[in-house]
């Protein structure tokens, strides 16, 4: 062929972002005709059929350099969309076939979920199945609105994507005061639900900044926290609904001990802990979240995971 990799990233323009083959000779620097020639060639060889069947080198190169980095035992990213928008449903892809191939290859009694455009994604790419054993729970309280980006609708619609059992965190993502947290999960159904999180084998999580791109910012965080505390707090985002430092740390802020999410040492007990977030907004929380060593495999966008790097070695 003649350029693998230009068909590759050619191929990946075309049919998976759906820029017209004018837009993707811009974005490559060549010609329409040369694009044209690419995609035949792709066609030809067998590198394009339903899926694209490569990977970009850059992207492996990428790859490889976070384990080797930051210790993760996977990394799995994509190129990054010229439209932000598309994100979610690529990442979502991506995330969601590695959890198939996760499962089909281990031995997994617990799945435990977060929330977000990106794990709502990566729902529809899990391959469907009947797993009657395993159970899917979700690992923060959830929003009182009903969306189906909710921590309940995510892992209802996981479990029955894999004819699993289903618990839920029947609780808000925060709770009113320290106070009426520590009283809350005192109970016994919510010890109960935190020790079956510990005995996870997968978490399937995601992270959110601190801007208005953020769905935590803008539907579920209290109406008496604003960002502004949290960017003097240090904060950078949040897992799980607990706020970070670009360090990795939880931040000193009050709103770390209302939420009803499990202590973050607790993903120290699972052997699997998959982080799926992409955009350049979302670098410092994600360079922040392999700094405390709180994921296992990353599934990113190629110019965030970048940045990501840059940020964790800075």
């Amino acid at each position: 062929m003649e350029d693998d990799e230009a068909a590759v990233r050619a191929a990946w323009l075309y049919y998976m972002e759906g820029l017209t083959q004018d837009r993707v000779a811009a974005r490559l620097g060549t010609t329409r005709l040369r694009v044209n020639r690419l995609l035949g060639e792709a066609r030809a060889s067998g590198l394009v059929g339903i899926t694209i069947n490569s990977r970009l080198a850059s992207c492996l190169a990428l790859e490889g350099e976070l384990k080797g980095v930051c210790g993760l035992n996977e990394a799995v990213i994509v190129p990054t969309p010229e439209d932000a928008d598309l994100l979610p449903a690529l990442l979502g892809r991506a995330a969601g076939e590695f959890l198939s191939r996760h499962l089909e290859q281990h031995r997994v009694r617990g799945i435990g979920v977060g929330w977000g455009a990106t794990l709502r994604e990566a729902i529809r790419f899990v391959r469907p199945a009947q797993r009657p054993a395993l159970n899917v729970n979700s690992m923060m309280g959830g929003l009182t609105r009903g969306l189906e980006i909710n921590t309940f609708e995510t892992a209802s619609a996981l479990a029955s994507r894999l004819g699993a059992s289903c618990t839920y965190l029947a609780a808000p993502l925060y709770a009113g005061s320290q106070q009426s947290r520590d009283l809350l999960v005192a109970q016994d159904v919510f010890k109960e639900s935190f020790a079956g999180m510990a005995a996870n084998d997968v978490a399937l999580l995601s992270v959110g900044d601190l801007s208005e791109r953020s769905l935590l910012i803008r539907y579920g965080l209290p109406k008496d926290v604003t960002v502004a505390s949290l960017r003097r707090a240090g904060a950078v985002g949040d897992i799980l609904g607990r706020f970070l430092d670009a360090d990795g740390q939880p931040v000193a802020h009050p709103v770390n001990q209302r939420a009803i999410s499990p202590p973050l040492e607790l993903l120290a007990n699972i052997a699997t802990v998959i982080v799926a977030s992409g955009g350049q907004n979302k670098a410092p929380i994600i360079a922040a979240v392999l700094r405390a060593r709180l994921a296992s495999v990353l599934v990113c966008d190629e110019k965030t995971a970048r940045e990501a790097l840059r940020l964790y070695q800075g």
